[in-house]
């Protein structure tokens, strides 16, 4: 089969990156670590990317290299059709998260017009509350923007890897890092901005907890991109002279850089302001427009700021959506830009359900759960941990010796640190995972 190749190791680099940093890093990371006590949460975060989404990141990489397929096609060529439910399970977890992603993504958009419009001036967060809560509710224009970033992620993924994802990658990751960068500049000069600087860097093992562990976990594998196919898909395109392992640190240390320099943005301007770090997702949407509207410059600042998050948007969702298009391209031969409009129309659809949860649908409740809840819920909660365990289970006890061949395959030789990640897949993996699912899914 002839199967596309990324053009350069540079490529892959970027191309997995803008998987990994997506709106996790950028909106979901600050709250989070805000919610769990900054400085220490960061350590344990580190600490388990370092550890276990390094490992997992370089499996699945190795099994889509193997196997020169989709995560269908992938396990069923390593473990047989006993094992090809996993696979399914990555390609269904795309549309489920694609649904609701990009209704975010959406709003991100949205964001970024109304900083060029100055529709965010008010410095009172129960009115930009209310203009959120209002825009949202909207049956209408929400959609219009999740349609409007829908059709971005489609003029993409239509290119194929090279003169799609590849190439939009190589501008709109250095375009990022950018960002991030400049912001990061500004945030750390307010008045103030060292508390914030202090929150997040400077470990408190007194505000520790259990959930601390859990939220660490779960922020990891999000922001990865572990357990719903992308980096096995990707891992597909890329060509046996690469080093596995040189290459997933790399993408991996810039997914951290990621979170870091966001929260070198967030937290600063949050505590410059006196606001509440912990204030959760609306943090976001609520609480940094009314502090854009209080500084010098801040319609220029915020508007770099949803610019930032839309990038980020949109690099991971076209990561998403590859897998579900190499799955029906690989096995049912179907070419790619039927495909890719397809799916997006598919993902489009349930969207629908999910925008219309804030506003006409409000009151349609599964398990006290509005459709854009039960989705984010199903995905992040269920499907992700169980892929994830799923891959560690069947790569640490079914295809070890394959995996660290082909992670090993350009370099013949596996280092000392072979030993901890087998550990990781055989136990420490599943058993982070089996807690998480068992946790979120109200089992223990």
């Amino acid at each position: 089969m002839n199967r596309e190749n990324w053009g350069s190791r540079f490529g892959f680099i970027m191309a997995a990156a803008g998987s990994a940093i997506g709106l996790g890093n950028v909106w979901r990371f600050p709250y989070v670590a805000g919610e769990n006590g900054g400085g220490a949460f960061l350590l344990i975060y580190l600490v388990i990317v370092a550890v276990f989404g390094f490992s997992l990141a370089m499996t699945e990489i190795a099994l889509g290299r193997a196997t020169q397929r989709n995560p269908v096609g992938a396990f069923r060529a390593l473990g047989g059709r006993r094992w090809m439910p996993a696979g399914f399970l990555g390609v269904a977890a795309g549309f489920v998260i694609l649904s609701f992603y990009i209704v975010v993504a959406g709003w991100t958009l949205a964001y970024v017009g109304f900083m060029a419009r100055g529709m965010l001036g008010s410095t009172d967060p129960a009115v930009l509350g209310a203009r959120f809560e209002s825009f949202i509710a909207d049956p209408l224009v929400p959609l219009y923007y999740a349609g409007c970033f829908m059709a971005l992620v489609v003029l993409v993924v239509s290119g194929g890897i090279g003169r799609g994802i590849e190439r939009a990658n190589r501008w709109l990751m250095p375009a990022l890092f950018g960002l991030l960068l400049v912001l990061v500049v500004r945030a750390v000069t307010l008045p103030g901005a060292a508390e914030g600087l202090r929150f997040l860097l400077m470990p408190d093992f007194s505000r520790v907890t259990g959930a601390t562990f859990g939220a660490a976990l779960a922020q990891a594998f999000f922001s990865l991109s572990l357990g719903m196919g992308c980096l096995l898909t990707y891992g597909s395109y890329l060509s046996r002279r690469e080093p596995i392992p040189s290459t997933t640190a790399t993408f991996v240390g810039l997914d951290l850089l990621a979170s870091v320099l966001a929260g070198m943005i967030v937290l600063p301007v949050v505590f410059s302001f006196g606001f509440d770090p912990g204030s959760g997702p609306g943090l976001t949407f609520v609480t940094l427009p009314a502090i854009f509207a209080s500084m010098p410059g801040g319609a220029v600042f915020g508007g770099m700021f949803f610019l930032l998050l839309a990038i980020a948007a949109l690099t991971s969702a076209m990561s998403i959506l590859e897998p579900a298009v190499a799955y029906f391209v690989d096995e049912h031969g179907l070419s790619r830009r039927l495909t890719v409009a397809g799916c997006a129309l598919v993902c489009f659809m349930l969207a629908i359900p999910s925008s219309l949860s804030f506003g006409l649908a409000c009151g349609l409740q599964v398990g006290g759960r509005s459709f854009f809840d039960l989705m984010d819920f199903t995905a992040t909660n269920l499907m992700l941990p169980l892929g994830a365990l799923l891959t560690s289970l069947f790569v640490g006890w079914r295809w070890c010796d394959g995996a660290r061949q082909e992670i090993f395959a350009a370099t013949g030789v596996a280092p000392i640190w072979i030993g901890t990640w087998k550990l990781v897949l055989r136990f420490i993996a599943p058993a982070g995972l089996s807690w998480i699912f068992l946790a979120s899914s109200g089992l223990i």
